[in-house]
């Protein structure tokens, strides 16, 4: 699978995990010369709280199009360190 916005491979493996329709990539897959760290969080509640990254690529930001799970509940304990991705990031095979 492949993680794909302004042209650009953000993220890119063979190992990826599917929870409600969104792949999550692991870390180490992911070139985060293209990750900023964001302030913003959200709660869900089998998973636990997110953190987000604004992605940027060549000038151009997309603010918290990629999330992920830093200590997630156990419910969800299969997508520690991983990274998901959304708002116009094209996932793909």
């Amino acid at each position: 699978m492949k993680a794909i916005w302004n042209n650009q491979v953000i993220a890119e493996s063979n190992d990826t995990v599917v929870v409600e329709n969104n792949h999550y990539f692991p870390k180490d897959s992911v070139k985060h010369e293209y990750l900023q760290p964001s302030h913003t969080h959200t709660v869900c509640p089998w998973k636990g709280l997110a953190s987000y990254y604004t992605l940027e690529v060549d000038g151009t930001q997309n603010l918290d199009a990629a999330w992920y799970y830093p200590d997630p509940k156990p419910a969800a304990a299969n997508i520690t360190g991983y990274v998901a991705f959304w708002k116009g990031v094209k996932v793909t095979e």
